[in-house]
């Protein structure tokens, strides 16, 4: 195939992790969304991880689902997505050691394609349309507005 059919993408590949986190934010948000809505829900999950003998069932169930559904709305509005892909790993990593082991492939590879989608934000970040990109360009505009001292301006032209 004419790799010109493809420059558009090539030329726009930056924002391609925008459809990564609007797909990923959603599917996270939609998956705990129940927790965060009903008490029965998040007793539910409570009870699922003290029979799996995690301490503390109750509050690593809010931890879990609070952690989850904030990263789904961070990633959607790209903020602070490397930390986001830092809490995917170790909340995924986490869930495939309590809930998915001894589970054949297809039941555990959602909470892995987790897992390799936080290390693809902690390695490529948010992208260039997102509130990371929008903080980054707001600081460094900043910078470079900042007042010349004048005595630095004097003291370099008599030199």
């Amino acid at each position: 195939m004419d790799a010109s059919v493809f420059y558009f993408f090539r030329r726009h590949s930056a924002y391609g992790v925008l459809f990564l986190r609007f797909a990923i934010g959603v599917f996270i948000i939609y998956g705990v969304q129940d927790n965060v809505f009903s008490w029965a829900r998040m007793l539910e999950f409570r009870d699922f991880l003290q029979l799996r003998g995690v301490p503390y069932p109750l509050l690593a169930a809010h931890l879990s689902v609070y952690v989850q559904f904030n990263c789904g709305i961070l990633l959607l509005i790209g903020g602070a997505v490397r930390l986001v892909g830092l809490f995917l790993v170790i909340n995924f990593t986490a869930a495939i050691f309590i809930a998915h082991l001894g589970q054949s492939f297809p039941q555990y590879y959602p909470a892995a394609q987790l897992i390799a989608l936080g290390f693809f934000f902690l390695f490529n970040g948010a992208g260039p349309l997102s509130l990371d990109a929008y903080i980054a360009r707001t600081r460094k505009e900043h910078h470079t507005k900042l007042p010349v001292n004048e005595s630095s301006v004097f003291r370099n032209s008599n030199t």
